[in-house]
């Protein structure tokens, strides 16, 4: 790699994460990462293709989505149709191989960013059938008795939301990091590259509330970065003084626009309870 990853002016990257995506690049091998959702994981891929100056190409996975599908897919109904139609195109079966993205990564000129989003959504097999492929830099097409070989290794940026293991095999291969939740002094940064312009004693007030929400015990989901700074963009918007925020009335327990915060009715059931024990012992 000619470059080393150093953060972007929209992406702030703490200096672990800055050493990983350059030792994954350095070692050649898979970056995979993982953190809570909201966290920056998928953005990440992105930020880096910019800061290197390099093309990004992205496979969302999904349940249904089978490793094949990455290297390429023979569209046999698309052959038999034009059979049919009498189409000169079906006396080559090339016409119908439909690279897939790991094909793309492997025939670009320049060294690109390809990222593999929530790989974890998959089949358990998916990661193990990717193994030699990400290995090797090369895969087979029978079809047309091609080897497709990567003319350059690309960056490979892997995420994962945990929702279940990953084989060791796989594991073995990759450049593992973890995403730790943004601390007061980071997510400063952050509020700051999005809204430089923002109060910062609304920042102040809406930090406290939001650290402390995520600190209730019992919360079925814990509110993400990705939330909070759209919760402080609608607190800008709607013009929101930082004194609602900390007015000290025990209604407080449930911020303003609390629906950009939590996302289900049982976490806002249990603040509204609070609050309304909170009341009780207060009077």
């Amino acid at each position: 790699m000619t470059k080393r990853f150093e953060g972007t002016d929209t992406y702030v990257a703490t200096e672990d994460l800055k050493i990983a995506v350059n030792a994954a690049a350095s070692l050649e091998r898979p970056l995979l990462v993982k953190g809570e959702p909201g966290t920056g994981k998928t953005v990440l891929a992105h930020e880096i293709a910019e800061a290197m100056g390099a093309p990004l190409l992205q496979w969302h996975v999904k349940s249904t989505t089978k490793a094949q599908q990455g290297l390429y897919e023979y569209d046999a109904v698309a052959r038999l149709r034009d059979s049919q139609l009498g189409d000169e195109r079906v006396h080559d079966i090339a016409n119908y191989i439909l690279p897939g993205k790991l094909w793309e990564a492997f025939r670009s000129e320049k060294r690109p960013v390809l990222l593999i989003d929530e790989i974890d959504k998959a089949d358990i097999e998916f990661p193990n059938d990717l193994l030699l492929e990400l290995d090797r830099m090369e895969f087979y097409v029978y079809e047309t008795k091609d080897t497709i070989i990567a003319k350059q290794r690309p960056i490979v940026v892997i995420t994962s939301n945990n929702e279940k293991e990953l084989p060791d095999a796989f594991l073995r291969r990759c450049f593992f990091h973890y995403i730790s939740f943004p601390n007061e002094a980071t997510m400063r940064e952050i509020i700051q590259v999005h809204y430089p312009d923002v109060q910062k004693r609304l920042v102040s007030e809406a930090m406290s509330v939001f650290y402390e929400l995520r600190d209730v015990p019992g919360l079925k989901k814990k509110p993400s970065t990705s939330e909070f700074l759209d919760w402080i963009k609608l607190l800008i918007v709607e013009e929101i003084p930082a004194e609602v925020l900390r007015s000290g009335d025990s209604k407080s327990l449930i911020p303003p626009l609390y629906g950009a915060l939590l996302k289900n009715e049982q976490d806002v059931h249990m603040l509204e309870r609070l609050a309304f024990l909170n009341r009780r012992e207060s009077n």
